[in-house]
């Protein structure tokens, strides 16, 4: 076996045959000799008007064999009668927690709030028909988190925080196509991931562990400054130490740790808006062409950053040939976020938009709570639903609109279903949010003229980026710090931004906690 790489176009790269040819010239053996040809790595290359594709290949000479050992080191023994670890939320971070204690011979007991995730399809289809948003079952809460409808996406810069190829290799072992072990910027869709979801409980479940859906832990129960267990909303109580995985959404678990006095820190996040383009206006800017993608390449993406008065503007979860959904979590409040299926194919692109905000910028008296700025996010998803004229008609402004900040009388169509609400977010957006992005969007057209268009609209508000909350824990264990048996996980604790950041902070407090138990 020989490992090459090659830069090629992406009418070759589509073309198996032309792959053999050129591995058969780049390594000086004849095409006939060439058995199989395995892609690595697969990245696009779009700096230039050229558009390449950069390959990482393993070939295979006749007579060499390959065995695909994608899932060999991925096995799950049996814990019925082992000791137990409770996990609340069965996000990524619940989910990957509890496997990695099953092979660490512990047995998961996780308890969701929210539906499972088949179920959990009905919920969302009623707010997308009615905008009737059930506060325990929705796109935030439910089994797979706020990704498992949301997108789907893997990429991740987290590389301190573990084996990120293994929560791979584990979402292929459950389902997931093996081309996310291959792409730079892997991807589920939105309507892949539910069915790998469900397979990961069907394996626990397997494995002897247990799960409880609609059981939404209400207190957590604590003898002399120690986490020994929680009690649910229909009276249960489970005992054993605790991985709070609940989402960066459980608002009602920050204010129940803070009325239980444990340690809670404000934590600065980022807010703005879904920016909403024609996907084929994307893939002419990012191709360099007016023919757009052409035949053999994806929807474009981007990723587009900068600095405005000190503060980072930035586009976030980016998502090709997608849809813009309606995010909100309780009735009341107008939030919004982005999805793609597996094949990108809608006309329209949508990214967040966001804007850097720190404590300092929404307080200018002393710091008195930890829930500030979970607080002032929630005023602002209010003052979106009046500006919806409280239904969850999206707000929006014509991208050009913005700029001049005028009042938007239509708008562009959109993949947003339930309607959107002509207007100006002048009006109601803090203004460090709107003139920062003002001046940013500038920025990017200087970049890539022809991305501040009136083609495009801002939908707004995107708010649920990441936790306004960090729930602290020592570095060395993932304890709390100052309480016993309490090991926050994942993004509702501010340690994660993502599918597989998430789901490395759960393995990571899962090895921590079977230490203990």
């Amino acid at each position: 076996m020989q490992s090459i790489k090659l830069r090629v176009s992406p009418k070759q790269a589509a073309d198996m045959q032309q792959l053999k040819s050129l591995c058969a010239s780049k390594i000086n053996i004849p095409y006939s000799q060439i058995d199989q040809v395995i892609i690595r790595k697969r990245a696009i290359d779009a700096r230039q008007k050229n558009i390449f594709i950069e390959l990482s290949l393993d070939i295979y000479e006749v007579g060499e064999s390959y065995i695909e050992d994608t899932f060999r080191d991925i096995s799950y023994g049996n814990v019925h009668n082992a000791p137990s670890v409770i996990v609340v939320g069965a996000g990524p971070a619940g989910l990957f927690a509890a496997l990695r204690l099953i092979e660490l011979g512990k047995k998961p007991i996780i308890v969701e709030r929210g539906q499972d995730v088949m179920n959990r399809r009905k919920d969302i289809a009623i707010i997308e028909k009615t905008g009737i948003v059930n506060p325990e079952s929705n796109y935030g809460y439910g089994e797979g988190g706020a990704g498992a409808f949301s997108d789907g996406k893997l990429y991740t810069r987290s590389t301190k925080r573990g084996d990120i190829n293994r929560v791979l290799r584990i979402l292929c072992k459950h389902g997931a196509s093996k081309s996310i072990l291959i792409d730079a910027h892997p991807h589920i869709g939105t309507e892949r991931l539910p069915v790998v979801i469900k397979a990961i409980r069907e394996q626990i479940l397997a494995s002897g562990g247990e799960v409880y859906f609609n059981t939404k832990m209400t207190e957590l129960i604590m003898k002399n400054g120690s986490v020994t267990g929680i009690i649910t909303a229909d009276g249960r109580e489970f005992t054993g130490p605790v991985i709070l995985a609940t989402g960066h959404s459980a608002r009602d678990v920050y204010r129940h740790l803070w009325q239980k006095k444990v340690d809670l820190e404000t934590k600065g996040i980022a807010v703005g808006v879904r920016l909403e383009h024609p996907q084929h206006l994307i893939d002419q800017i990012r191709y360099h062409s007016v023919k757009g993608r052409g035949d053999y390449l994806p929807a474009a993406e981007y990723t587009y950053t900068a600095q405005v008065e000190e503060r980072g503007v930035y586009s976030f979860c980016m998502c090709p040939g997608g849809f813009i959904v309606p995010a909100s979590t309780s009735p009341g409040e107008m939030v919004v976020n982005g999805m793609s299926p597996a094949n990108r194919g809608s006309n329209w692109a949508n990214s967040g938009m966001v804007v850097e905000i720190r404590p300092e910028d929404f307080s200018k008296k002393e710091l008195l709570s930890p829930l500030q700025c979970l607080e002032w996010v929630e005023e602002l998803e209010r003052s979106s639903f009046y500006a919806a004229n409280r239904t969850l008609r999206a707000p929006a402004q014509r991208m050009t609109d913005f700029i001049a900040r005028k009042t938007s009388v239509d708008l562009p169509s959109s993949s947003y279903r339930l309607g959107l609400t002509p207007g100006n977010l002048y009006d109601w957006m803090p203004a460090m949010i709107t003139e920062r992005l003002a001046r940013a969007f500038k920025v990017f057209d200087k970049k890539t003229p022809g991305f501040l268009t009136s083609e495009a609209q801002l939908i707004a508000i995107e708010s649920r980026t990441s936790s306004p909350v960090r729930i602290p824990r020592r570095r060395e264990d993932c304890k709390h710090v100052s309480v016993d048996g309490l090991y926050p996980a994942g993004e509702g604790a501010g340690y994660a931004g993502g599918i597989v950041s998430a789901a490395l902070d759960g393995i990571n407090c899962a090895d921590a906690v079977a230490t203990r138990v």
